[in-house]
């Protein structure tokens, strides 16, 4: 909105031009949604914990989790809230892209509010029973696969799958693209769901994936860089680095409260928002395959639990991990949880780092 009220302004005052860079709206929307967070954290909090909104804790768990029960959960409305605000305030909210970004993240993120209700009302560690939750997911993301296809019939987004370090390869898929739209976002809404153990944990892995994919985004969306680079190109991608940046700052400034000792949670309404905001900004740029290496840490995780579950059935009752997913392993195996949420922050950042490597290796 201040965008399209600031701009026009340059034709009287020159300052006002710079409004129409994309890198001076992304750092606002950034602070913004910083300053956001540090706005209504508090607010948020104390309203939780005065209507008794706490986390249910699982008994099979580790005991020294025992201990977190009752904390203010479904932070992940502080999360959602400061992405959103910021983006449709520095946001040209004339591009489909970015409207495509707020809307997934606000959809996958009802589902996940309805799941930490079932969870408060019935004063239970689990939600939404696993089939059905699956079964909502799909269908949102069969929503948003469609509207990515009919763009694409349309000329606004790109039916070719790309693949790093194969610029010459890039296949039309057409309406097989809808399956792979689909298994990526309900994958990635999963893993940052099964991540969000540990405080801090999912949070500080999903600042460095949106801080990776809000470079990313910009590049895709720059001619001359996306070109040098051998990527493909995206314009209207560009815009949708301000959604990015917001997140990363909403990111940042949940990670204020929910660091050790955590002083909420962010809860399924966060996590699943979360994941499936990554993975749309991944589809829209043309780098899903690169999600992977992105969010490998992430993928890390949800990989733990389908091989310990799969194990667990095909052995009769064996486990390779002490517990599932990855970071109950470590913590069971001695180290403090402060420990394993920083070394898993380290991995993620050399998740990032090689990813945005790659795309010189094309």
């Amino acid at each position: 909105m201040l965008y399209w009220l600031l701009v026009p302004l340059r034709d009287s005052i020159f300052f006002f031009n710079v409004f129409r860079y994309i890198t001076v709206r992304t750092g606002l929307a950034g602070i913004t949604a910083l300053l956001l967070s540090f706005v209504l954290g508090p607010w948020l909090i104390r309203t939780l914990r005065n209507k008794n909104i706490g986390q249910e804790i699982r008994q099979e768990g580790p005991q020294s989790h025992q201990g977190k029960k009752g904390t203010p959960s479904m932070g992940g409305l502080l999360i959602i809230a400061s992405t959103l605000i910021p983006t449709l305030l520095w946001g040209n909210l004339g591009n489909t892209y970015v409207w495509i970004a707020m809307l997934t993240m606000l959809s996958f993120g009802l589902i996940g509010f309805w799941d930490d209700y079932v969870k408060l009302t019935r004063k239970r560690s689990l939600g939404l029973r696993t089939r059905p939750k699956l079964a909502l997911q799909t269908v949102l993301a069969l929503g948003v696969g469609l509207i990515l296809i009919a763009l694409g019939q349309e000329g606004v987004f790109s039916l070719r799958l790309s693949f790093p370090f194969l610029k010459e390869w890039i296949p039309y898929l057409g309406w097989l693209y809808l399956p792979w739209i689909v298994f990526i976002l309900v994958g990635s809404s999963n893993a940052v769901n099964l991540a969000d153990g540990l405080d801090g944990l999912a949070i500080g892995l999903t600042l460095v994936s949106a801080a990776a994919l809000t470079a990313l985004t910009y590049i895709a969306g720059h001619a001359v860089f996306s070109q040098y680079l051998a990527i493909a190109r995206v314009p209207r991608a560009a815009e949708l680095t301000v959604f990015a940046g917001a997140l990363t700052g909403a990111c940042l400034g949940f990670l204020w409260f929910n660091c050790h000792p955590a002083q909420i949670f962010m809860g399924d309404v966060g996590a699943l928002s979360l994941g499936a905001t990554l993975a749309v900004i991944a589809i829209l740029i043309k780098q899903e395959f690169l999600l992977f290496s992105v969010a490998g840490v992430f993928i890390l995780e949800a990989l733990s639990v389908l091989a310990q579950v799969g194990y667990y059935k095909l052995s009769g009752g064996k486990r390779i991990f002490r517990m599932a997913p990855l970071h109950h392993h470590f913590e069971l195996a001695g180290w403090r949880e402060e420990k394993v949420v920083i070394r898993f922050w380290i991995l993620a950042v050399i998740f990032a780092l090689f990813s945005l490597a790659t795309l010189k290796l094309r």
